[in-house]
């Protein structure tokens, strides 16, 4: 890898920038918040001044890692409604530097271009099948971290950290239901949306048989910016 040319240099220096304890908090908290957060409640959160917060907010939001808006955040408008308040959350744009360079996006795409282009559904198939025993195998470890006497509980946190290892970022919901607020595919997703997310629901499905957990169940419900795969609980 030649460390001269500007994007490699540009990735470092993104990645560096959150080689700070407070700004890597500041970050990981707007990241969770799935919203766009002020520097009020930011700082609120990490218990720093909002001039500090600002500082680290701004640093990130020029590396590239946060996006900004503005919005009243009184909802009126009009005078005597104040000045629009700067907001933050993250940016979809990845970090990623490999030294020695490695290209695994790009063997992902050549292969999703090959199934594509066969027009195959056997290859299709193929894709679920191999998708939902990888991920029978994670749910049934899953299953197997939370030890042999675990209940409910203790199961779906198990397959919530095994989620979160893999990048997908699981959220409870109010109503029970788990989100994955991160699809880790997202870049090949953009160009083939439909093999990504009938790849998902092949994996999540399988993972679901692995817990061996009533009630739970797999299915597809896109939305911007998060995994298309939604896990609803269901009465036993």
């Amino acid at each position: 890898m030649d460390m001269k040319r500007p994007e490699v240099r540009s990735e470092i220096a993104r990645a560096a920038v959150l080689d700070e304890p407070v700004r890597w908090a500041l970050y990981a908290y707007v990241s969770k918040r799935r919203r766009d957060v002020g520097r009020d409640e930011a700082a609120r959160a990490l218990k720093i001044s909002r001039a500090l917060a600002a500082f680290h907010l701004d640093k990130l939001v020029e590396e590239g890692l946060l996006e900004t808006t503005y919005r009243r955040l009184s909802g009126r408008n009009g005078p005597g409604a104040g000045r629009p308040a700067k907001l933050y959350r993250r940016s979809a744009q990845p970090v990623a530097v490999n030294l020695p360079p490695r290209s695994y996006d790009l063997a992902g795409l050549l292969l999703l271009k090959a199934v594509a282009a066969s027009g195959s559904q056997a290859a299709v198939g193929a894709l679920h099948t191999v998708a939902a025993d990888l991920g029978f195998t994670i749910g049934t470890q899953a299953r197997r971290n939370a030890g042999a006497r675990a209940d409910r509980l203790r199961v779906v946190n198990s397959a919530m950290a095994a989620l979160s290892g893999y990048g997908f970022e699981p959220v409870r919901t109010t109503g029970g239901d788990i989100r994955l607020n991160n699809c880790p595919f997202h870049a090949l997703a953009q160009e083939y949306r439909d093999l990504i997310c009938g790849m998902n629901l092949a994996l999540m499905q399988g993972l679901v048989r692995g817990l061996r957990l009533r009630g739970l169940s797999a299915e597809l419900e896109p939305e911007p910016d998060r995994c298309c795969v939604v896990f609803h609980r269901r009465p036993a």
